[in-house]
């Protein structure tokens, strides 16, 4: 493992603005520019990867939530809504092209007449799972720099930030 650079880029951004703006406080970017960055490098990481499967983001997004749900991988719409935060019409729409490519397949839902179920085909099932190994190599790859100790610490600050936003 190597020794952390002490002169990143955002070291150099931070350097530069306690130069031109002495009067201000720039040490949240010495975090958040790195979640940042490291957002930018992680959103190509995933790019590459769904690609290498033919898909977009919004599709894995979809197909995954649906991969978790489990056995028989189905969701109502508005259950996949909730879980990709995205509206209702969006939704609409991203199930009407992932049905046309043979991922999922609407159904009508046993519990409501006038409602729909959206259930993973067996070929969506292949797609997000292969997807999902290849994700995980990536990130095992961009995450290479830290140890098992250093990723759980990590982690846990993360919850910390995170959670707050989590439960608005």
């Amino acid at each position: 493992m190597s020794t952390p650079s002490a002169d990143d880029e955002v070291d150099r951004i931070v350097l530069a603005w306690q130069r031109e703006r002495p009067d201000l406080d720039v040490a949240p970017l010495e975090v958040l520019s790195r979640v940042s960055r490291l957002a930018r490098h992680l959103d190509r990481a995933r790019s590459a990867a769904f690609a290498e499967h033919d898909l977009e983001s919004w599709e894995f997004d979809v197909l995954s939530a649906l991969r978790r749900a489990g056995s028989p991988y189905e969701l109502s719409p508005g259950q996949l809504v909730t879980q990709t935060l995205v509206t209702s019409g969006t939704m609409t729409n991203r199930v009407d092209r992932l049905t046309a490519r043979g991922l999922v397949q609407r159904l009508p839902d046993p519990r409501d007449r006038r409602g729909v179920i959206v259930r993973l085909t067996p070929a969506g099932r292949a797609t997000v799972d292969d997807a999902f190994a290849g994700l995980l190599v990536r990130e095992r790859d961009l995450l290479g720099e830290l140890d098992a100790a250093d990723r759980a610490r990590l982690a846990a600050l993360l919850r910390r930030l995170v959670l707050p936003f989590d439960s608005r």
